[in-house]
């Protein structure tokens, strides 16, 4: 087996704390095998019955990239509409998208039909298609830090909308668009956070004994 020692330890836990929501990307692409190097490392992500259910599409074309971004500003409207007051003006100040600077754009989506797996362990709990997905983006949002890269979650979406702009199977489970590429800065806590929006709370007040 190979040996992860303490340095690597350390270095893997800044890879982690460095790992950010990107919303503010430089226009230039990554380097030429960058995006399949990272898709090829989301596929060796853990998923029930070895069922591999994400499915991703990477969004090239400008009218699907204007449709989606689009979509986003009607659904972004609608948020900013359901907060009022203070609330309401931070959340007009937050830049919560890099649909228009970053290079790459990725979807994720699930497959819960897919016969891979045949079915093991989604007896009981389909969504477990779902959680395999997320377990291949978190593996792609880490392999992108530690290429220099940040990725950006693009949550505010109609999915329903985002199935028939990418034209792709309406049994598949919209999860999330991603923008990629190069951050125009770098920090260790998270912009939501720098901009007064949450706090990080510690890990312990997510803790239960029993």
């Amino acid at each position: 087996m190979t040996g992860f020692d303490e340095d690597f330890r350390a270095r893997l836990r800044d890879l982690i704390v460095w790992r950010r929501d990107v919303r503010r990307f430089r226009r230039e692409a990554p380097p030429p095998g960058t995006v399949e190097r990272l898709l090829e490392l989301a596929a060796l992500a853990p998923s029930v019955g070895l069922s591999q259910p994400w499915r991703f599409v990477l969004v090239e074309d400008e009218a699907r990239r204007a449709a989606v971004r689009a979509d986003f500003a009607r659904c972004n409207a609608e948020a900013l509409d359901a907060y009022a007051g203070e609330r309401a003006q931070r959340y007009a100040r937050l830049k919560l998208a890099g649909l228009d600077e970053a290079p790459v754009h990725l979807a994720v989506f699930a497959d819960r039909a897919t016969p891979q797996g045949h079915g093991l362990g989604r007896r009981t709990m389909p969504e477990m298609a779902e959680y395999s997905a997320v377990m291949a983006i978190h593996t792609i949002w880490l392999a992108a830090r530690a290429e220099g890269l940040g990725l950006g979650w693009v949550s505010i979406l109609d999915p329903a909308a985002v199935t028939r702009i990418l034209d792709v199977p309406a049994g598949w489970i919209f999860l999330g668009y991603f923008c990629l590429g190069h951050p125009q800065s770098e920090a260790a806590m998270p912009e939501l956070q720098r901009e007064g929006w949450e706090q990080r709370r510690p890990w312990q007040e997510f803790v239960l004994r029993r």
